[in-house]
């Protein structure tokens, strides 16, 4: 019988359950997709605990896990875009869809699905399909980088971070990274980054602005409370701040009077399931992200794999910040 992690309640890692699991046969426009990486993402840490929403609750229990990588065994009718034995990788937005990754095996969607290149590996693209399509909506669409552009991304180590890194380099802008160690520094400047400041070191408000008098045209925040309000006054009179992550908690309560004291900064939150609502988009956007990753332009850092069974652990390294780049569960 198939095997999944499921929570019937929200708490810390303990309440991640590893039991057996009913999988219905696809109905129409559905196929059986059994998993063979999955990738760990702080969104699952949020659902898990109960801090993702804010309007609604994730009804329970669940299958954790927005995103997944595996090997299609079976059609409903009216598939047309996979065939059995295609290798594909997913998103499943917060919102938008279900979650459910966290399986060994599962009915999905067939237009969620998107076929992976051959010189991609399932790992590789479990480790950065998520986290390449959230870089794709800032990157192009919320803030389009461009040469001459200065970003400050934060915990850029991390695995969205390090896309964005690796990409807004690649676009001609300065990157600046905070880090929370040499060791993540090290790979910081491995993804792109032209700077590196150890937040727990120095003041990273202080070092922004003696390195950028004028400020930075974006910041790029995947941590929230630790890090939203003073970036803002690393931002030059226009720039933007975009945060995509709660990674020390959500972002406290802006007076929106702040954007105005230094010039007309904006600030936005990202929400990524309303950019691929046309599942046309989507494909632009993850064509674009394998391509890129063809070219070695973006690199999927793995440092990490663990058993899905040993999710629990996952979670509690990714919150405890001993993790470095992408972490892959492998069912």
């Amino acid at each position: 019988m198939p095997k999944a992690i499921r929570i019937y309640e929200n708490g810390g890692p303990e309440v991640l359950r590893w039991e057996d699991v009913d999988v219905p046969q696809p109905g129409p426009g559905e196929v059986l997709l059994r998993h063979t990486a999955v990738g760990l993402n702080y969104a699952d840490v949020n659902l898990r605990n109960g801090t993702f929403y804010i309007h609604t609750k994730l009804p329970l229990p669940a299958i954790l896990g927005n995103e997944g990588v595996g090997v299609v065994e079976g059609l409903g009718s009216s598939v047309g875009n996979v065939k059995v034995g295609d290798r594909a990788a997913y998103v499943s937005p917060s919102g938008m869809s279900p979650p459910g990754s966290y399986s060994e095996l599962r009915v999905i969607d067939a237009d969620q699905l998107v076929k992976i290149p051959q010189d991609i590996s399932d790992r590789q693209a479990a480790a950065a399909f998520l986290k390449g399509l959230t870089a794709w909506c800032i990157v192009r669409r919320i803030f389009p980088v461009r040469p001459g552009h200065t970003i400050l991304i934060h915990a850029a180590a991390g695995g969205v971070a390090s896309f964005l890194s690796q990409w807004s380099k690649h676009l001609g802008a300065t990157v600046v990274g905070t880090v929370g160690s040499t060791e993540k520094a090290e790979a910081a400047r491995a993804a792109g980054c032209d700077h590196t400041i150890l937040y727990r070191e120095v003041d990273f408000v202080r070092e922004v602005n003696r390195l950028f008098p004028d400020g930075v045209s974006a910041v790029f925040d995947g941590v929230g409370k630790d890090t939203f309000l003073p970036s803002l006054q690393c931002l030059d009179p226009f720039g933007t701040l975009v945060n995509f992550g709660n990674a020390s908690g959500a972002p406290p309560p802006l007076d929106i009077r702040l954007l105005g004291a230094r010039g007309a900064q904006m600030v936005t939150r990202l929400g990524m399931g309303f950019f691929f609502k046309d599942r046309r988009i989507q494909a632009k956007a993850a064509e674009e992200v394998f391509d890129l990753m063809s070219k070695g332009v973006l690199r999927a850092r793995i440092e990490r794999t663990y058993p899905l069974c040993e999710a629990a652990q996952a979670h509690r390294d990714l919150e405890g910040r001993r993790t470095i780049g992408s972490v892959v569960l492998i069912p």
